[in-house]
């Protein structure tokens, strides 16, 4: 059973580590294809809203053609479309094989975890889980310091590539010793009108959100048309939902107030943690003139951290809002730190603030996943997982288009002001030209130098201003956790993360 076990880890361990490996390797990525950073941050998005929108069928599937057969189908195409994304020629392709890749890739957490418990007897469930859990942590270490070390030395393509052995070796395995251990199928009626409007308005959200900030907002017609859409989409979703008799998302479970405040938690929680993801990395190498691979090694110590201390935190028997407001308070403190960056900042300086984070990570998931399916029946709870986790990875796909539209515009907010000190007339922009020239540079590459300068101090200003609202948004979601009843004892292991 070991191997299988490794096996099915791999598999939670790909499809974490492709939601990190690209952050880093964003700037790269862009700069190859010739887009800027903003228009690849689709590259993320576009993943991780397909993902989102698959997950809700990951229950239907398996009950529909067993456990089994739905995860190694799902491991297969996940390689397919990872060796798609690694020879993809353009953004507009490499953001098509994206959604495939994130699309087949919703049933490899729930159906990883769904089959480790049934290959492991009971009183060895919550050690096999815990392992288990421990890959969803792992993978945010090596994601930065693979995709930095692969944009660095090698093509970008091969942060894609890499899946396709290590995915058809996780198939392969998993299909010859579980292919008997299949679960009973049935024939379910499927919610197909529900999925295109949830798909139809997520889709309409997160495009409107991605090319605002290109668009100048409200003042185009596309994206005047796009809020319509999304907003028209998601009233409709909800109506049909609550009256359809199989509905694809069971909106009924938020009637619970641990759900509904837990979700709430978990997926602001989460959208904190995945803008500031991407945020460190990008300021990093497009402002501090950090290479990807030490951009990397500055992001993976909160991902360590959190794989040193999980099992310790496991051991505790304790009310679980606690530990979630542990994990609030540590996320408050590690972006409050940031929001005191400066722009001679060390290495160590800029990493001590993740250190803390990594705390967060690990007493941050299980908690508030205990909180929401506290007093959910076991009839609904595949429903109940499946909502939580299309919330949070649609909150974190929302997360990533609002945090860089912030970042350029405050950043433009802050050199317009920087420059109105740029004239002729000014002695501290004629003082700076001056003492320029006079180490050797011309008019021309002074005026330049400063302009770089301003830009970087505009940059560093906006940044720093996201790091510290980012630390109240947490600060405030501590008190939603406390909101909450205190769950019960479980019988049932956490669903997937």
């Amino acid at each position: 059973m070991g191997i299988v076990a490794i096996a099915l880890a791999l598999g939670t361990f790909m499809q974490v580590l492709d939601g990190t490996i690209a952050n880093v390797s964003l700037p790269t990525i862009a700069g190859s294809l010739g887009v800027s950073a903003d228009q690849g941050t689709w590259v993320i998005t576009s993943f991780a809203v397909a993902n989102g929108v698959t997950v809700p069928l990951t229950g239907w599937l398996m009950m529909r053609f067993g456990v089994v057969k739905t995860f190694v189908f799902s491991v297969f195409a996940f390689s397919v479309a990872s060796f798609l994304c690694g020879i993809a020629w353009d953004l507009n392709s490499l953001i098509f094989f994206r959604i495939l890749q994130g699309g087949v890739s919703g049933p490899m957490i729930p159906g990883s975890q769904a089959l480790l418990i049934a290959i492991f007897p009971p009183h060895k469930r919550g050690t096999a889980l815990s392992i288990w859990s421990m890959t969803t942590l792992a993978a945010p270490v090596l994601g930065p310091l693979l995709g930095g070390y692969i944009s660095d030395n090698y093509h970008w393509s091969w942060i894609f590539l890499i899946n396709v052995p290590v995915g058809i070796a996780c198939g392969v395995i998993s299909w010859r010793y579980m292919a008997s251990r299949e679960t009973p199928t049935m024939k379910l009626p499927i919610d197909t009108f529900g999925l295109i409007l949830l798909a139809f308005w997520v889709f309409s959200l997160q495009t409107m959100l991605d090319l605002g900030k290109d668009r100048d907002w409200f003042n185009n017609s596309t994206i005047i048309v796009l809020t319509v859409c999304a907003v028209v989409g998601f009233i409709a979703w909800v109506i049909w939902e609550l009256t359809e008799k199989h509905p694809a998302v069971d909106l009924s479970l938020f009637k619970s107030r641990n759900f509904a405040l837990g979700t709430l938690a978990l997926c602001l929680g989460y959208a904190l943690l995945f803008a500031n993801n991407l945020l460190l990395p990008l300021w990093l190498q497009t402002q501090m003139g950090y290479t990807a691979t030490w951009a990397g090694l500055v992001a993976a110590p909160s991902g360590l951290v959190a794989v040193i201390i999980t099992p310790i935190i496991g051991r505790f028997k304790i009310d679980a809002r606690i530990l979630a407001s542990v994990a609030f308070l540590s996320y408050a403190g590690s972006f409050f730190m940031r929001s005191w960056y400066t722009p001679d900042a060390s290495f160590f300086v800029l990493m001590f603030p993740l250190l803390l984070q990594g705390v967060a990570m690990a007493t941050f998931f299980v908690p508030l996943i205990t909180i929401l399916l506290d007093g959910v029946s076991p009839q609904k709870l595949p429903s109940a997982s499946g909502i939580s986790n299309f919330a949070r990875i649609t909150a974190g796909s929302f997360a990533a288009s609002l945090i860089t539209t912030y970042w350029d515009r405050r950043a433009a907010l802050h050199q317009a002001r920087l420059t109105e000190v740029g004239t002729d007339y000014s002695p501290v922009y004629r003082g700076a030209v001056d003492q320029l020239q006079q180490l050797g540079a011309s008019p021309l590459q002074a005026t330049g130098a400063i302009l770089r300068q301003i830009t970087g101090q505009a940059y560093l200003l906006s940044s720093l201003e996201l790091f510290w609202l980012c630390g109240w948004i947490a600060i405030v979601l501590l008190g939603v956790v406390w909101l909450t009843r205190k769950p019960a004892p479980a019988d049932h292991g956490p669903m997937a993360e």
